[in-house]
């Protein structure tokens, strides 16, 4: 199981195998006498009645996949195993089981985990579980980012240049949803095109962000074919950047929310299993479509407008060339409408329900 750092990893593990023996990798001592002996994962588990074992933080060790591996085949041990970056497996080819290994990622809180959902303190604070909830989620926050400098950066050895990463950070924040320019973020970072790039993938490798990549199913006109970089919460996003709050009708409230709808969209695509592909359309004109939701099933343009109005020439001008099958405007509308036989407006709230309930894709 996948997830950044404080998602709940650990603790819906233990909800779910409540019997199961945990080695917390984060624990100093163990970690050391893990990384230099992997074979005493052996004895360790040789004195515990469970057969079910649960690691947590195993991306620290990688070296011990060998071991985990051997205990698989040889004393049919069960491993559930947590890791917040998956970056030293790949670099490192560490042993990824021979297709044993089920994936799973475990993303922030989603609307369909809250009763009372509160969609302003959401576009602030985020949604992981310990900011969402805090009665002081500005310092949380904080404490999040900082932490994640020093712990998953600095102790990593992911980058020497840590200034220089954090300037990046702020970058990356401030163009957070729109469309990756390495260049611009290399001149305010102070450093070249290549170590940007190689920043961009640090985010993505220790589960901080992923790109929203564009449609490219050319039919009449030029598409653009860049990338947008998302962080995985909007809370880091408003901590990066500084916000004590945000004001409906401003630009930056608009992001947040537009941040917000893409997040329910990858969450119910990996917890549904259904996998299908989420990109967004954009013309070199300066036409688009916020999200594009399977192969043209569905188009989404996502207005945080309490009138959302009636401008679609994204939504007709796709729907010319892909006939989707739904084309719908996510707002803050109070009411459903609808615009036109193939457009319709939808409540964030509706949208949200209905996706859940697999009625949207």
């Amino acid at each position: 199981m996948w997830g950044p750092r404080k998602t709940g990893k650990t603790t819906l593990l233990r909800q779910l195998f409540p019997n199961a023996y945990l080695i917390d990798l984060l624990d100093y001592e163990l970690f050391l006498s893990l990384s230099r002996r992997p074979t005493l994962l052996r004895q360790i588990l040789e004195a515990q009645p469970s057969r079910t074992v649960i690691i947590d933080e195993v991306q620290k060790i990688p070296n011990l996949m060998d071991e985990i591996h051997w205990l698989i085949e040889n004393k049919s041990y069960q491993f559930i195993m947590s890791g917040s970056s998956a970056r030293k497996f790949r670099r490192g080819k560490a042993n990824l089981l021979g297709g044993r290994a089920w994936r799973y990622e475990l993303y922030p809180l989603v609307t369909k985990e809250l009763e009372d959902f509160n969609l302003d303190r959401a576009l602030y604070t985020g949604l992981m579980p310990s900011h969402y909830f805090s009665s002081d989620s500005e310092m949380d926050l904080k404490a999040y980012v900082n932490d994640y400098l020093k712990e998953e950066i600095q102790a990593e050895a992911l980058t020497r240049n840590l200034p220089a990463f954090s300037r990046f950070l702020q970058s990356a924040a401030i163009t957070n949803g729109m469309l990756l320019n390495y260049s611009n973020a290399a001149r305010e970072s102070g450093v070249s095109v290549k170590t940007i790039r190689e920043y961009y993938q640090i985010l993505e490798d220790t589960l901080i962000g992923r790109q929203l990549f564009p449609w490219k199913k050319l039919k009449k006109r030029r598409l653009i074919e860049t990338s947008k970089f998302f962080f995985f919460d909007m809370g880091i996003v408003s901590t990066l950047l500084g916000y004590k709050s945000l004001m409906p009708g401003t630009i930056e409230y608009g992001r947040a929310f537009e941040h917000f709808i893409l997040q329910e969209c990858w969450a119910y695509r990996h917890y549904s299993r259904l996998d299908f592909p989420i990109t967004f359309w954009r013309t070199a004109s300066g036409a688009e479509v916020d999200l594009i939701l399977g192969d043209a099933e569905v188009a989404l343009e996502i207005k945080s407008s309490e009138n959302a109005g009636e401008r679609t020439k994204g939504l007709h001008l796709f729907y010319e060339e892909q006939k989707c099958r739904k084309s719908f405007i996510v707002s803050r509308d109070p009411f459903p409408r609808k615009l036109s036989l193939n457009v319709s407006i939808l409540p964030w709230s509706i949208f949200c329900k209905m996706l859940w309930e697999g009625e949207i894709i």
